[in-house]
């Protein structure tokens, strides 16, 4: 899938949104484990902070629906993605196709010496709200940018202490 072009009956979700989001940590520990544990999408929720997740459709693997639910006290958000390529143990390709959160999503290893790989997550979101979204973006994006980092710097720990997968 190229970054512009629609994946299967997706249409707009697969094309990249204003909102762009990405996060890359180390991890010492061999890309095949790293990918491994990335696509325990169930385990997803040990190091994203408030989510549950699961396979709602297929193996989890190209072609599955995946429901990724964050929830802080009343208030939730409900996140589908579509896995449209794995290229394992190197790439991961989504798309975000719920009401809320739309677009194309990317998680890359990259195999360093020593064992270490390298994980590049990176996001492009269609902001919800319009005209309204695109100005709130700045003043949201720091934060944005801050959580998905965390998040990826516990997967890391959480690999690297064989907690994962």
């Amino acid at each position: 899938m190229s970054e512009t072009e629609p994946v299967g009956n997706l249409g707009d979700a697969a094309k990249p949104g204003t909102g762009e989001v990405t996060a890359t940590v180390i991890v010492n520990a061999p890309a095949p484990r790293v990918f491994a544990a990335f696509m325990n999408w169930e385990r997803q929720g040990d190091w994203i902070p408030f989510t549950k997740v699961r396979v709602v459709e297929g193996d989890g693997g190209e072609g599955s629906l995946i429901e990724a639910i964050t929830a802080l006290g009343p208030a939730a958000l409900r996140d589908e993605m579509r896995v449209v390529r794995v290229d394992a143990p190197y790439e991961l390709k989504v798309v975000h196709c719920g009401k809320v959160l739309r677009g194309p999503g990317s998680m890359r290893c990259t195999a360093m010496g020593g064992d270490r790989t390298q994980v590049v997550m990176h996001e492009w979101f269609h902001l919800p709200g319009g005209a309204a979204g695109k100005l709130a973006w700045p003043v949201l994006w720091p934060g944005s940018k801050l959580s998905f980092k965390g998040a990826l710097k516990k997967f890391g720990r959480l690999v690297e202490e064989g907690k994962l997968p």
